[in-house]
């Protein structure tokens, strides 16, 4: 597991739990290198790295992720879209985009709205 420093802000630990397939569908981001997720109105700046625990829908362990902010939507985002951070899984290692592609096996390419596109 990733070393991070801790930050002055004390918010370099944010927990997730994601209720629902079709909640994970619309925040995961396959198109990031190692996976990642959208997080809605959670603010950390571009580039800042931090841990994650995620819950995966039905599922009781948290999953301990080091994640790095990769993307921004600003307030200013207009409905349907919600304002938050767009996530990288730092540790190409961690089998946690497997598990999530696995539970999303044919909604990947689904035309469904996204959190991100």
């Amino acid at each position: 597991m990733q070393t991070l420093k801790r930050q002055s802000t004390g918010k370099n630990l944010v927990t997730k739990t994601i209720g629902s397939e079709q909640e994970l569908q619309a925040i995961y981001m396959p198109f990031v290198q190692y996976g990642g997720l959208f997080l809605a109105d959670t603010w950390h700046g571009l580039g800042e790295e931090f841990f994650l625990l995620l819950t995966l829908p039905d599922e009781l362990e948290q999953i301990p992720l080091a994640v790095k902010v990769v993307w921004q939507a600003g307030r200013e985002v207009k409905a349907p879209h919600r304002s938050g951070i767009g996530v990288q899984f730092l540790d190409p290692d961690n089998d946690v985009k497997d598990r999530i592609e696995t539970l999303l096996a044919g909604t990947l390419k689904s035309p469904a709205a996204t959190a991100t596109m």
